[in-house]
């Protein structure tokens, strides 16, 4: 959430440790920032609110996404990692050089409202669709952290929403649950050989940010996570990629040393080619965390299914008696 994340280290674990101190002053401050929230409706501890650094909307979110067709105008490594989603044959590219700093694009896809999101603190990559019953909302960022994750709003009921469950835990929207888009975090290449005649998503013009370069350079190398208070998995590095469907994970490692897994009604893949967006100053030349498919068993035949490719601390965070798949 806070950009720059060496030279701010200092400053965060200060910020952890007075946290719980300061907790009864954050929510004078929120009810300023948001005055429709009834923060009196709540599934969750408000204790566990922390601020991530910027203010309401001070990582802004995308509401006017520009795009261009494949092709020699895309300037996209091409192991550099998008969110690729396809709707109706409608397909599009939101690469995470530009999602790393907006962390929300709202869209509309092949008649669909939707929000792509991704919080570079857990990796969490995940699209919503964006109707609650009739009404149509609009995200952006609170500016805060639970368990070290994006917490959004949306600009309709100031609702809060945490973006790991896609779920409303502060406000009048408390308890409903925006249903996820089957989507797949891949390589550009990826992307382009699987819908040639797709749309990838550029710089709109309406923000200056230095896209390409990594804020959190050697993030997914520590061997703590930002901000984070809770308890660690066991057997696997906090910061170890897991692979998740709902509230089940594997483990990265073993799907990479397996090519593929079948669980079930699941079939996991895994190929060579993508880079991580949180190891090195450039994202280009980030470490290659590799691509995975995620599909479901329908009949006789298998479709993607929606899944994300998270850090294991968060998915302890929020599936605490769920194990993680290591073998």
């Amino acid at each position: 959430m806070i950009h720059s994340y060496k030279p701010v280290l200092a400053v965060i674990l200060l910020l952890a440790m007075v946290a719980p101190a300061a907790a009864q002053g954050w929510l004078t401050r929120a009810a300023r920032e948001f005055p429709m929230t009834d923060f009196s409706r709540t599934v969750i501890d408000l204790d566990e609110i922390m601020s991530g650094g910027p203010p309401r909307d001070g990582i802004p979110p995308i509401d006017q996404p520009a795009f261009r067709p494949i092709g020699p105008r895309i300037e996209l490594g091409e192991t550099e990692p998008v969110i690729g989603v396809i709707v109706e044959g409608e397909a599009r590219a939101y690469p995470l050089q530009i999602l790393i700093w907006h962390e929300i694009v709202n869209d509309t896809l092949a008649g669909v409202p939707i929000a792509v999101t991704f919080c570079p603190l857990c990796n969490t990559g995940i699209v919503f669709d964006r109707r609650v019953g009739e009404r149509v909302l609009d995200f952006g960022t609170t500016g805060r952290l639970r368990r070290s994750d994006l917490v959004m709003y949306d600009r309709q009921t100031e609702s809060w929403w945490q973006q790991f469950l896609g779920q409303a835990v502060i406000g009048e929207l408390t308890g409903t649950v925006l249903k996820v888009i089957p989507a797949r975090l891949e390589s550009y290449a990826k992307f382009r050989a699987r819908a040639p005649q797709g749309l990838v998503m550029v710089p709109n013009g309406r923000h200056f940010r230095s896209y390409g370069s990594n804020p959190y350079a050697g993030y997914d190398s520590s061997t703590r996570p930002f901000l984070y208070r809770g308890e660690m998995p066991a057997g696997i590095a906090p910061l170890a990629r897991v692979v998740r469907v709902g509230a089940r994970a594997w483990s990265l490692d073993l799907l990479r040393r397996s090519g593929r897994l079948e669980d079930g009604d699941l079939r996991l893949s895994w190929s060579a080619g993508q880079n991580s967006a949180l190891d090195r100053p450039a994202i280009a030349l980030g470490a290659d965390v590799g691509n995975v498919v995620v599909e479901e068993r329908v009949g006789d035949g298998w479709r993607d299914t929606a899944y994300s490719v998270d850090f294991a601390f968060a998915f302890k965070a929020f599936y605490p008696n769920a194990a993680i798949r290591l073998e």
